[in-house]
């Protein structure tokens, strides 16, 4: 079943800014979907039609086969959740455990409920020991954890995750990609990861790059990077293993093209031996 799918979308922010044109795009119910692409290229904007945060110009966008927008707008924002940024920006409570649980008050659940849920939220992303802790104390990574509790505490069947880890740093950056890849393989969340690391749409099954408002590459994360040269047009860089064996070869070492660190190890194992 397809979790969120774009019909001919166009969208607009005004006379001679950024637009989408005729957009089509699916993600399928438990896929883990990576956007790349340089700023300005759309992937804000996607994230932030998916749930109507901002009004389609044209055509039609569904989760899960209900419309976005008009009277189902409420029902489609239980079911797509967005993490953003900055963390500090999504802080509504000086308290873990009250700001984990501002979303599923707000939606008029019973306090039993919320408190299952705010267990539940926590565990899912490692914070268990912090329910009582003050938000502004935690680090960057962890206060991204805690947002993506208050998503998960409405037990969304979609998160959007747009450009979430790019204020953290490499430490911060692995935490919440663990936290993210074990919630789509366990709880079978879909995910929508919007970055500019090419490190993290590894972990993907499929990416997609967007350019101008449109889709420009579509596969998976292997397909796309084997691309090194399309990548360079849209400002696009190799992950770091990728970069690492181009430069090998450049130097004259005759390794294969890998994303994997263990397989390039064993690549300059063969190629000096």
């Amino acid at each position: 079943m397809k979790a969120l799918e774009f019909r001919d979308v166009s969208f607009s922010y005004g006379e001679g800014t950024f637009r989408i044109e005729h957009l089509n795009f699916s993600v399928e119910e438990g896929e883990f979907v990576a956007v790349l692409g340089h700023n300005g290229s759309g992937k804000s904007t996607l994230a932030r039609l998916s749930n109507g945060l901002l009004e389609r110009t044209g055509g039609e966008i569904e989760v899960f086969g209900v419309p976005v927008g008009g009277k189902s707008l409420y029902e489609v924002r239980k079911n797509v959740g967005v993490v953003f940024q900055n963390p500090d920006n999504q802080t509504v409570a000086s308290i873990v455990e009250d700001d984990v649980a501002f979303g599923a008050e707000n939606v008029g659940l019973p306090r039993e409920e919320i408190g299952k849920r705010i267990e539940f939220a926590l565990s899912a992303v490692g914070m268990e020991e912090y329910r009582t802790a003050t938000v502004a104390r935690l680090s960057g990574g962890q206060k991204q954890r805690v947002a993506i509790a208050g998503v998960l505490a409405l037990k969304p069947k979609i998160v959007i995750l747009d450009e979430s880890t790019a204020m953290l740093d490499p430490r911060g950056r692995r935490e919440i990609m663990d936290v993210v890849s074990r919630l789509n393989r366990e709880e079978h969340i879909t995910v929508l990861l919007i970055t500019h690391f090419p490190e993290e749409a590894l972990l993907a099954d499929r990416a997609i790059v967007m350019n101008r408002g449109e889709i420009v590459m579509s596969g998976t994360p292997s397909e796309i990077f084997s691309r090194g040269d399309d990548l360079l047009t849209y400002n696009l860089a190799l992950p770091k293993i990728g970069s690492i064996c181009k430069k090998l070869q450049a130097g004259g070492l005759a390794v294969e093209d890998t994303l994997d660190a263990e397989t390039l190890a064993g690549e300059i194992a063969r190629c000096v031996s």
